[in-house]
C-alpha cells in the first residue's frame, strides 16, 4: 500500500509538469565549473554502463526463468565449466573496469591539480562559522549565518521559517571570487573537522586540524551559489552555510577597492564618540546574536563540556582588559575576532559590554570603541 502511494505521488508529480519536478530532483547538479561538468559526465557514464549491465544480467535471468520453467521439463545445460564461457565473463568485466577506470583517474588527477592558480584563499572552519583569508592581497573575515535565518530558528522565535528568504542557507559576508580565474582554496580547521562543500562547483574537501587540505575551482558563470558544511561538525552543524558570489573580474577588483577602503582606511573602524550604556547594550546584543550564541546560547550558558558560560563567567566579571584579550586573540576553539576587520572597534567594544552586563553579570562596566583600539 506504501509503495502504491508514493507511485501515485509520482504520477502526479509528473503531470505537475516541470515546474513540479523542479523540487524533486534525483540526479546531481550539473554545477558551473569544468570539473563539475567532468564529474557529472563521468557520473552519467558509469550510471548508463550499471544500467546497461542490469538489463542484460537480468534480462538473462528473466529469459532463463521463462524458458526453463519446471512446467516445460527443461534439461539442464551442460555447458560446466566450459573454459571459453569462463574466459568471456571474466575478461567482459576486466573490460569494464578499465573503461570506467581511466577516465575516473584522468578526472581525479585534474581535480587535484592545484598548480598555476590565479588567486588563492585560505579557509578555516570554526563552530560554526568560516573564516577566509585572501593571500594575495590581504583581506580576510567570518562568514556566519545571517542574523534572520539565526533568529527564526531559535527555539520559541515566533517567526516561521518559511519566511525566510534562504532560510540557513543565507551569511552576513559571501565570499566573492572572479569568474574565469583559477581560485585555489587552502582548508583547514581550528577546533573539529569541516567540510567545505558546493554542490555547483563538483567537489567537497575535509577541513581538518592541524592539517591543510586544497582544492580549487575555475567558475564559468556569474552568480551566487550555496553550499553548506558536509561534515557532521556539532550540535549545531546545520546551521554553517556557504555562499560564494561570483563575479566577472572587473568587479571583483571593485569589490577589493571598496572592501580595503572600507576596513584600511582606519583600522578597525574606531570613531571617536560618545557611547551610552544603552547604545553598547543594544549594539552588544546584536553582535553576540550574530557571533557569539552558537557556542555559548542565547541566553549565556554556553555548552557544558564544549563551551564555557558567559553568565558569571570569570572572564565576563574579571579583569577587563584579559576580557578584550580573549576577544580580539581567541582562546581554545575560539577564534580571535581582532584579525577580523569586518567587525569593527563599536562591535567589539558593544559585545565586550554587553557580555559583562547581561546575563545576570551585572558588573556596570562599559569597554569603549578607544579602548579596542588601544589594545590592537
Amino acid at each position: 500500500m506504501h509503495n502504491l502511494k508514493r507511485l501515485i505521488f509520482v504520477l502526479l508529480l509528473s503531470l505537475g509538469g516541470e515546474a513540479a519536478w523542479a523540487d524533486y530532483q534525483l540526479n546531481l547538479p550539473v554545477g558551473v565549473t569544468e570539473t563539475s561538468r567532468t564529474v557529472y559526465g563521468f557520473h552519467m557514464f558509469a550510471l548508463w554502463i550499471c544500467v546497461a549491465i542490469g538489463v542484460v544480467v537480468f534480462g538473462v535471468m528473466f529469459w532463463s526463468i521463462y524458458h526453463h520453467r519446471k512446467s516445460r521439463n527443461p534439461v539442464p545445460a551442460t555447458f560446466h565449466e566450459n573454459a571459453k564461457l569462463e574466459f568471456i565473463w571474466t575478461i567482459i568485466p576486466v573490460f569494464i573496469l578499465i573503461a570506467l577506470a581511466v577516465p575516473a583517474t584522468t578526472a581525479l588527477i585534474k581535480i587535484e591539480d592545484t598548480s598555476n592558480a590565479d588567486m588563492t584563499i585560505k579557509v578555516t572552519g570554526y563552530q560554526w562559522k568560516w573564516h577566509y583569508d585572501y593571500l594575495d592581497n590581504g583581506i580576510k573575515f567570518f562568514s556566519s549565518l545571517d542574523e534572520k535565518s539565526n533568529r527564526a530558528r531559535q527555539l520559541g522565535s515566533g517567526v516561521d521559517p518559511t519566511t525566510i528568504k534562504n532560510y540557513l542557507l543565507e551569511v552576513d559576508n559571501p565570499l566573492v571570487i572572479p569568474t574565469n580565474k583559477k581560485v585555489r582554496f587552502l582548508f583547514t580547521a581550528a577546533d573539529v573537522i569541516h567540510a567545505w562543500w558546493v554542490p555547483d562547483f563538483g567537489w567537497k574537501k575535509d577541513a581538518i586540524p592541524g592539517f591543510v587540505t586544497a582544492g580549487w575551482v575555475k567558475v564559468d558563470k556569474p552568480g551566487i551559489y550555496r553550499g553548506q558544511c558536509a561534515e557532521l561538525c556539532g550540535r549545531d552543524h546545520g546551521f554553517m552555510p556557504i555562499v560564494v558570489k561570483a563575479v566577472p573580474q572587473e568587479e571583483y577588483e571593485a569589490w577589493v577597492a571598496q572592501w580595503k577602503q572600507e576596513h584600511e582606511s582606519a583600522p578597525g573602524g574606531a570613531q571617536e564618540g560618545e557611547w551610552t550604556m544603552e547604545q553598547l547594550m543594544a549594539r552588544g546584543k546584536e553582535v553576540y546574536n550574530t557571533h557569539c550564541v552558537s557556542c555559548h546560547q542565547a541566553d549565556g550558558s554556553g555548552i557544558p563540556g564544549t563551551f564555557p558560560a558567559i553568565a558569571g563567567s570569570e572572564i565576563a566579571k574579571g579583569d577587563i582588559d584579559t576580557h578584550i584579550e580573549i576577544v580580539l586573540e581567541g582562546k581554545g576553539a575560539m577564534p580571535g575576532y581582532g584579525q577580523d576587520k569586518n567587525i569593527s572597534d563599536e562591535d567589539l567594544a558593544a559585545v565586550i559590554t554587553y557580555e559583562r552586563n547581561a546575563f545576570g553579570n551585572d558588573t556596570g562596566d562599559m569597554v569603549k570603541p578607544e579602548d579596542i583600539a588601544d589594545v590592537r
